[in-house]
This record gives structure tokens, C-alpha cells and sequence, in this order.
């Protein structure tokens, strides 16, 4: 294995917004809001990234995103197993992973009020 490095954020208000990364057991995950609620949208589109840095593979993962307002589901390439309407999602995906991959997991879509921002997020496997 690798040393662990601890990931560095840099907040710039003026370059993008909604960006959260977080490191924890074997992978490394980040979050960007890419489209926000906007008048006459009620919706978030959310890019989940995970670079998997393990010396195992495995076929399924578990998303865990939490935020700071409940949320409804709407869609993503994987399947709610639970958190419709709360702050906490937990997402399946089955994906094959090799030690060392890096997984867009493509867009989360919620909807929530104005204001939403990703408080957590871990990918498991």
C-alpha cells in the first residue's frame, strides 16, 4: 500500500461552489454541485468521484452523502437503498474496481431548498 496522504482543499468562492472531499478506508472521494437549484428548478446535479487506492477489487460499493437539508432522491447510475427525504443517502453501485481506479460515479440528482451543500460523503466497499 501506499503512504496516506491527507487531501488538501482549497476554498475559492469565485471558482466553484459545493466542492467536498473527503479520504477514509480505501478510497478517496470528492463531490462538486454542478448545476444548484435555480428559479424554476428545483433540482441538484451532484459528480461523485472515488479513486480507490487498495490492493483488493470488489463488484459492489456504497455511497453514504449527507447534507444540510433533507433531500429527495431523483436519479443516479446506482440505486437508493435508503435516505428518500432525509439528509443522509446511502446509494448502491456495482462496479468493478481494480486496486487502483478512479470512478466517476456520475450524477447524483436530489432535489432540496435553496442553500444545499454536501456536509459528508464516503464510498465503501
Amino acid at each position: 500500500m501506499k503512504k496516506y496522504e491527507k487531501p488538501v482543499v482549497v476554498v475559492d468562492e469565485g471558482l466553484s461552489e459545493g466542492v467536498y472531499a473527503s479520504s477514509g478506508g480505501c478510497y478517496t472521494t470528492t463531490t462538486d454541485i454542478r448545476q444548484n437549484n435555480q428559479v424554476g428548478r428545483t433540482d441538484y446535479r451532484i459528480q461523485v468521484n472515488g479513486k480507490h487506492d487498495s490492493d483488493h477489487t470488489k463488484e459492489q460499493q456504497w455511497l453514504t452523502i449527507s447534507f444540510n437539508l433533507p433531500v429527495v432522491y431523483k436519479s443516479s447510475n446506482g440505486s437508493l437503498v435508503s435516505g428518500d427525504g432525509t439528509q443522509t443517502l446511502v446509494i448502491t453501485y456495482y462496479y468493478h474496481q481494480n486496486p487502483m481506479d478512479n470512478i466517476g460515479l456520475g450524477d447524483l440528482v436530489v432535489e432540496a431548498d435553496q442553500g444545499l451543500a454536501v456536509t459528508s460523503v464516503k464510498i465503501t466497499d
